[in-house]
């Protein structure tokens, strides 16, 4: 099969739960956020491609599944919002601690702590080489941090959406339970929405697809993967048209 297109803007998505206890726990694990550090700084090091990272807070609280009795969605959401800004100062530190230029900007504005999100102040430090955390989620409830990366992605003019899970691509179902599910090297956007794959939100994939961005879905805990799927080498899944 042809190799995939190398890519010079990327989108990188990864969960809150990534920097939490053994890379899916809750809380913050200063050796899984030092870990996530060294895998960034390496991609950006050897593929010298603009990176802009989402990151989500569901090691700290997700506003979805807040279970407060009573509880407004709209508050829930927005403490899910603030839990991404604290995985993106977590983030910037151990990116800084190892020599990477970073930028965190929020959607939701705390100039104490972070810069505001504006699109071209964004789009700015990429051309200037520094890797930027883009934290807040939207601004807004009823978002996923998911359409949050898709929608940023599509701002900032990104070539792909690099989707980082645990596992090393979409399967027809989970592997885990179902030892006959396969693995799909390309998958179109309708197949992922008619199948119903839980691989992104609805909202996040139908974005991508309005835009015609590319969403590669592989394993970030294994070391290179994100310079392999910055270069275009055919790890995970590639979701496309």
């Amino acid at each position: 099969m042809p190799k995939r297109k190398a890519y010079k803007r990327v989108l990188l998505k990864v969960s809150g739960e990534s920097l939490g206890s053994g890379g899916a726990g809750s809380g913050i694990d200063t050796t899984e956020v030092a870990r996530m550090a060294g895998l960034i700084e390496s991609a950006r090091t050897k593929t010298n491609a603009e990176i802009a990272v989402v990151i989500g807070g569901g090691n700290i609280v997700r506003g979805a599944q807040f279970g407060l009795p009573g509880a407004e969605r709209a508050a829930a959401d927005y403490m899910g919002m603030l839990a991404t800004v604290i995985n993106g100062m977590a983030l910037q530190l151990a990116l800084e601690h190892v020599g990477v230029e970073t930028r965190l900007l929020s959607a939701i504005w705390m100039q104490q702590v972070a810069e505001p999100y504006i699109r071209r102040r964004c789009v700015r430090h990429l051309e200037k080489g520094r890797v930027v955390l883009l934290a807040g989620g939207t601004g807004n409830p009823h978002f996923t941090t998911d359409t949050t990366a898709a929608l940023r992605a599509a701002e900032i003019g990104a070539e792909v959406l690099l989707k980082a899970t645990k596992v090393d691509g979409i399967y027809s179902a989970d592997p885990v339970k179902d030892p006959t599910a396969t693995r799909f090297d390309r998958i179109t956007y309708l197949e992922v929405l008619n199948r119903k794959l839980k691989v992104m939100d609805l909202t996040a994939i139908s974005l991508c697809m309005d835009h015609g961005m590319p969403i590669v879905v592989f394993d970030m805990r294994k070391k290179g993967n994100i310079e392999r799927a910055i270069r275009g080498e055919r790890i995970g899944t590639l979701v496309g048209e």
